[in-house]
Order: C-alpha cells, then sequence, then structure tokens
C-alpha cells in the first residue's frame, strides 16, 4: 500500500506538470515507473495512468480544444498503434527501460533526432508516430506538442487540444498488450490510485497554470528527467 500511494503521488505531481506546461508529466512518469513495476507492465500502467490525466485534462478545459486535426491524427493513432504492437512480439520486455531511456536522452539533448522527428507535419503522421513509438518507448507526448504549437497560439487551446491527442494515443494502446498476454489485474489497486492521482493533478494543474513561470519549469524537469534516464539504461545493462 505503501508503493501504491507513492506512485498516486508521483502521478499527481507529473499530471499537475503535465496540465501547466503541456508536457514532460508523461516522460518523467515513464522514467519513474522502473523503479516500481516489472517491465512488462510498465507501459500499458503509464498508458492507463496518461489517459486518466489528459482525458481529465481535457474535460476541465474541453471549451479550449479544437478538433480541426483530430480524426487524421486518430486514424494515424490506430494504425501506428497495431503495427508497432507486432514488434512486440520479437522483443523482450526486460529492455523497454533501456529504450525509454535513450528515447528520453535523445528528445532531450540530441537537436538532429528532434529536428527529424518534429519535421513531419502531417496529422496522419503525427498519430502515426506518436501512438506507434508510445507502444515501445511509452511517453512521445512532445510529438503532438511541438506539432500543434506550430498551428495554434493560444497556450491553452495547445494544451488541451494536445492532452485529447493524447488520450486517444494512449487509448490505442491498451489492445495491443491484451493481445500479447499482459494481465493488470494484481495491480487493481495500483492502477487505481494512480488514476485518482492523475485526476487530481489535473484539476490543480488547470487552475494554477496562469501563475506558474514556465521557462524555469521546464529547465528543472529537463535535468530530472536527464538523470533519470541515465538510471534507468544503467539498471538495464548492468
Amino acid at each position: 500500500m505503501g508503493t501504491d500511494l507513492l506512485l498516486g503521488l508521483i502521478s499527481l505531481i507529473t499530471s499537475l506538470i503535465a496540465a501547466i506546461v503541456g508536457l514532460g508529466g508523461g516522460m518523467m512518469l515513464i522514467a519513474l515507473l522502473p523503479l516500481f513495476l516489472a517491465a512488462p507492465v510498465i507501459i500499458p500502467i503509464h498508458a492507463i495512468a496518461q489517459i486518466a490525466s489528459n482525458s481529465s485534462r481535457v474535460a476541465f478545459a474541453v471549451k479550449d480544444v479544437r478538433w480541426t486535426y483530430f480524426l487524421p491524427f486518430f486514424i494515424g493513432s490506430l494504425i501506428g498503434a497495431f503495427l508497432f504492437g507486432f514488434l512486440l512480439f520479437n522483443i523482450s520486455t526486460d529492455y523497454i527501460p533501456l529504450g525509454i531511456g535513450l528515447y528520453i536522452l535523445l528528445k532531450l539533448w540530441c537537436k538532429p533526432f528532434v529536428q527529424n522527428i518534429e519535421k513531419y507535419e502531417n496529422p496522419y503522421l503525427i498519430g502515426f508516430l506518436q501512438s506507434g513509438l508510445g507502444v515501445i518507448v511509452g511517453a512521445t507526448g512532445p510529438l503532438t506538442l511541438s506539432y500543434l504549437a506550430s498551428k495554434l497560439s493560444d497556450r491553452n487551446q495547445i494544451i488541451a487540444t494536445s492532452a485529447l491527442f493524447m488520450t486517444f494515443s494512449h487509448l490505442a494502446k491498451i489492445p495491443i498488450f491484451g493481445m500479447i498476454g499482459v494481465s493488470l489485474w494484481d495491480y487493481k489497486e495500483t492502477v487505481l490510485i494512480m488514476v485518482i492521482g492523475s485526476v487530481m493533478g489535473s484539476w490543480l494543474g488547470t487552475k494554477i497554470r496562469i501563475r506558474i513561470d514556465n521557462d524555469k519549469l521546464l529547465l528543472a524537469i529537463q535535468w530530472l528527467l536527464t538523470v533519470l534516464a541515465i538510471n534507468m539504461i544503467a539498471r538495464t545493462i548492468i
């Protein structure tokens, strides 16, 4: 129960961060989960927590959601999730934390990687890449956020619309893990507490968003994610 409550608190904090700045929360959560959970359940539990976080963020700011790009994004998400899902039949889940750690470091510090990922401005491709890569590495929210930032100018609209996209991106992963036999029944209390924490974080973050200095918070998140990513890689290969 102590671990479950700690994961609930972590879910609250990471959801709070995502509600304030639009990104970082999901990546931080996926970086922390390997410290508490077995490798095969990391990404599906992360997906459920993120569904709760993002869908509640949409509910709390539904007036700011812009639906224009949703349908092509959703179609791309379904295709990407199922195509990349087949890769899970051929890789060991023990190496998922390694993939997550490498992805986070590349996303934070490798400009050519970021430029190649973010240059796809088609909503079909954004959905395909976000949900497809998300099956393997879990948190790919910055893909959507960078795309929407190039299309929308209002901060609240960007965050709310990104939350809608990420909700369905994570939903698209759930059937994949069911197909490969991952069961979360033994983690039902953990999942419930994390969902509650995620919703609470979304509510608080939506309320205090306008009062926070984004630049300082983003810098702190960047360095914390770096440390966590290196720890994940080291724990996998040592």
